[in-house]
């Protein structure tokens, strides 16, 4: 059989049906619900002066929704929506280029705000505050400073790494929101509300078996229950239900927790090579050949939320509930976990 290859098309399609998940109005946004009720007094008073809304912060780990609220809220004020990356504006004339093309009361959302350049984000700090852009030209002696005026228009930012973001930086946005975890009931919500945009049957047990393995990030539930129906259509009836979800995600090698291959490798190299810890991040990274970003962004938050492993000024030490989930007796010593150094 001749290999199957995907065109333009067939990604675009694709892209389309990632989209299409993402709801497009607060009402319809799942989960966040103290932000929500915040975002929507936030929006209610910036349409009732006829303004565009102040810029706006938002951060937490990866995959909540920084991206898909963003949207929200240039459909909820009737805006264009702009959407770029701090690793993408490398000097401030790409930062130039992108404000000069904005309207009143446009959106500029920038992901990963926290990659900006100590550069472009100076250059950023007028922009915000008094929506002009001061520029340079020529040199030397004949030098002029000008001062471009531009439209009022709402810049939000969205960091996964809060604490990098320079003070100056955080105090030029006129709201902060911190999106959490979700709940066992609201990702159920959201697999649902996927499987009936996707046209996929399952059932309350399929539901929240998928659910329960979601890490508490609609990103992941929406991707296991892709997997899942992929499953279900080759190795069952189409339907999903608790069984047919248990077996695929076995398939995936994702436990009942929602631990995969990787948190389980990183639990194993603190208890069986180190001991249990401390150890630094950059060694565990080098012993599973991952990179210490990764590990701390995508795989280290949801451990700490279990309680698997605890930061400590020397390092990451494993915890009892670890050794447990792993099927490893805990020391009953702390010198048993620890070698001395004499």
């Amino acid at each position: 059989m001749a290999d199957r290859v995907v065109g333009p098309q067939a990604r675009a399609e694709d892209d389309a049906l990632d989209l299409s998940l993402r709801p497009k109005r607060l009402d319809e946004y799942i989960g966040q619900d103290r932000v929500k009720e915040n975002l929507k007094i936030f929006i209610q008073a910036a349409r009732a002066r006829n303004e565009p809304l102040e810029h706006l912060l938002l951060y937490g780990p990866p995959g909540l929704g920084k991206t898909t609220l963003a949207n929200v809220l240039a459909n909820e004020m009737d805006a264009q929506i702009k959407i770029t990356s701090g690793p993408a504006i490398t000097i401030p004339g790409d930062l130039a280029s992108i404000l000069t093309t904005l309207q009143h009361g446009d959106i500029l959302f920038i992901d990963e705000i926290h990659r900006l350049s100590r550069t472009v984000e100076e250059a950023l700090y007028p922009t915000m505050e008094d929506f002009a852009w001061d520029m340079v030209l020529g040199k030397g002696m004949g030098a002029k400073s000008i001062r471009l005026r531009l439209p009022r228009f709402t810049i939000i930012g969205a960091t996964t790494r809060y604490a990098l973001l320079s003070s100056p930086l955080r105090d030029r946005f006129g709201a902060t929101y911190r999106l959490d975890f979700y709940d066992l009931a609201a990702i159920e919500q959201i697999v649902r509300r996927a499987a009936r945009i996707l046209g996929v049957e399952i059932d309350e047990a399929g539901a929240k078996v998928i659910a329960s393995r979601a890490r508490g990030t609609p990103r992941i539930a929406n991707r296991l229950l892709k997997r899942v129906r992929d499953y279900a259509e080759v190795r069952a009836s189409g339907r999903v239900t608790g069984a047919v979800a248990e077996e695929a995600l076995a398939m995936l090698d994702v436990d009942h927790l929602g631990l995969d291959e990787i948190d389980r490798k990183v639990l194993r190299t603190i208890v069986e090579k180190f001991g249990g810890g401390p150890v630094g991040l950059e060694t565990i990274a080098a012993a599973i050949s991952e990179e210490a970003d990764t590990i701390m962004d995508v795989y280290e938050p949801f451990l700490l939320q279990l309680g698997f492993i605890d930061r400590t000024p020397r390092g990451r030490v494993a915890t009892p509930l670890a050794y447990q989930h792993l099927g490893i007796p805990y020391p009953d010593e702390p010198a048993a976990r620890q070698p001395s150094l004499f």
